[in-house]
């Protein structure tokens, strides 16, 4: 049986890291240990989604979860994908309202955990103050270059970028323009915005 400490990671690192194991295990049986209760309960859903019952019990520092092969889950209603791409669009350098602290951790997770997903989303449009995020300083330039490897588009406006006076500080994607967005957004199959 593997295992696999995470009792140090936060979220979304425990859930990340247990799906890849899950992966890669082929329906072998598996331990998890995490840090707290907001770790055992999502790496528990994930699991359950993914056909493992799941058990556990406290341990020092956290709790250990035992992930045995049982069936997967089936949705009640059939999920139908949208036609179309998959397009995020980003109009600011936080993720929600309240904290900016939280707000730039929240969306660096956001980016972190969109990175690890089997299918990356097509395109990523990155407008107002979120064209900050694409710059040589930014936290995220790192997991936007890897999303760009995979093959996602990574377009800043060109007029925001003016406007913030940084079209010289561009690192990872490529400059775009309104009409480029509109048409990009109008022609999505789905638009997450966070």
């Amino acid at each position: 049986m593997q295992t696999l400490d995470c009792r140090e990671q936060k979220c979304p690192h425990p859930v990340i890291e247990t799906r890849k194991l899950i992966l890669a295990s082929r329906g072998e049986p598996l331990e998890v240990l995490v840090g707290d209760e907001t770790a055992r309960e999502n790496v528990t859903r994930m699991a359950q989604s993914q056909g493992y019952q799941v058990s556990g019990n406290p341990i020092e520092g956290g709790f250990a979860l035992h992930l045995s092969r049982g069936e997967k889950a089936t949705p009640t209603l059939p999920q139908q994908a949208p036609a179309g791409q998959t397009l995020v669009y980003i109009s600011a350098e936080t993720m929600g309202a309240g904290s900016d602290e939280l707000g730039r951790v929240l969306l660096k997770n956001f980016f972190f955990t969109l990175a690890e997903l089997e299918t990356p989303p097509s395109s990523i449009f990155f407008v107002n103050a979120g064209v900050k995020l694409v710059c040589s300083d930014s936290e995220v330039r790192e997991t936007l270059e890897k999303l760009a490897c995979a093959g996602t588009d990574i377009a800043a406006c060109g007029l925001c970028l003016e406007y913030f006076h940084i079209k010289d500080q561009i690192a990872v994607g490529r400059v775009t323009n309104m009409l480029d967005i509109v048409t990009s957004l109008s022609e999505a199959g789905r638009v997450i915005r966070p």
